[in-house]
């Protein structure tokens, strides 16, 4: 054991001993301070994340941000995505469905009876009036031909045959007989049934032909279009005042209550901000930050005096 123990000194130069104390005295008053300091620290903001922070987010923080999504998600789909799909779904898809009933319905039971009914009295005006007056008239015109034009023309060619063969005079006195004869016994009979046949015409075929289409179009236009467009408007009506203003009325009254509720939830959040973050940053920023830097700030100035009276000790030592 004695062979062990050396004198202090012993063995080591001057200059190794001088620059020992410095460094024993720089190692106590600087280092073991700050890793002391450190490791306070380091403890300090273990407990703190394993008793604050830890449980803060794990038990406050994280249900309220969850809770605050979910809210948020509600009022979203409240206000951009529920009101539309409702109103898809039970306003304008079946108004939809109905309106392309209707207009099947009415082109089913309504369009296609009145044009065959229409179609119906044109073919029976065409067949058994139109038609019976056209071969009519045309057996009249031929009749005339056959029976008046072509014997006239025969005797008037025979005639001035007679009159180019047996004298002027008596030309002259055939032709105004004829001319007599043919406008008493042939213009004025055939004046008259022409004008018969236009008038019979006019008053059995085209006057009532004019007044069936007449009534046709009025009772179309009174039993069917104005119905039709009753029935439309006041859909269109009943639409608009029980389906499309109630339910602007509730998009307005859900954006103003998601605004409310949007204006409640962000004052809430920032009470809560203020009430677990800045207060509690604010209270370790006074009451632990500040002291601490207070100590550091101190102990700094301290180690700084120490260094400066051991440096001019070691000065004094060296230099003498």
């Amino acid at each position: 054991m004695e062979l062990d123990k050396r004198p202090s000194g012993e063995g080591d130069g001057c200059l190794v001993g001088v620059l020992r104390i410095p460094a024993k005295v720089v190692a106590v008053l600087i280092v073991l301070p700050v890793r002391a300091v450190w490791d306070l620290l380091a403890a300090f903001g273990r407990a703190v994340h394993r008793h604050v922070l830890g449980p803060l987010w794990t038990h406050v923080l994280e249900p309220l941000f969850r809770g605050i999504g979910w809210v948020l998600t509600v009022l979203f789909k409240l206000v951009f995505v529920w009101p539309w799909m409702g109103l898809w779904r039970y306003v304008l898809r079946p108004a939809w469905q109905g309106a392309v009933w209707l207009a099947r319905g009415a082109y089913a039971y309504l369009l296609v009876p009145v044009g065959r009914g229409l179609a119906w009295l044109a073919a029976a005006v065409y067949q058994w009036l139109l038609r019976p007056v056209g071969l009519g008239a045309a057996w009249l015109a031929a009749a005339a031909y056959g029976w008046l034009l072509r014997p006239v023309g025969t005797a008037v060619a025979r005639l001035a045959t007679g009159a180019y063969r047996y004298g002027l005079v008596p030309l002259g006195l055939g032709v105004v007989w004829l001319a007599r004869a043919a406008y008493r016994w042939l213009v004025v009979p055939v004046g008259q049934a022409v004008a018969w046949t236009v008038l019979g015409v006019w008053r059995w075929a085209f006057v009532p032909v004019g007044r069936g289409t007449v009534w046709a179009g009025a009772a179309l236009w009174r039993w069917v279009f104005v119905p039709v467009g009753a029935a439309f408007a006041w859909l269109a009506r009943g639409v608009y005042a029980y389906v499309l203003a109630p339910v602007g009325r509730l998009l307005v009254w859900a954006w103003h209550v998601a605004g409310r509720i949007v204006k409640a939830v962000g004052r809430g959040i920032a009470l809560l901000w203020r009430a677990l973050i800045v207060w509690p940053c604010t209270q370790v920023y006074r009451h632990v930050l500040t002291p601490v830097g207070h100590v550091l700030r101190d102990a700094g100035r301290t180690v700084r005096a120490t260094v400066r009276q051991v440096r001019a000790e070691v000065r004094r030592a060296l230099l003498g």
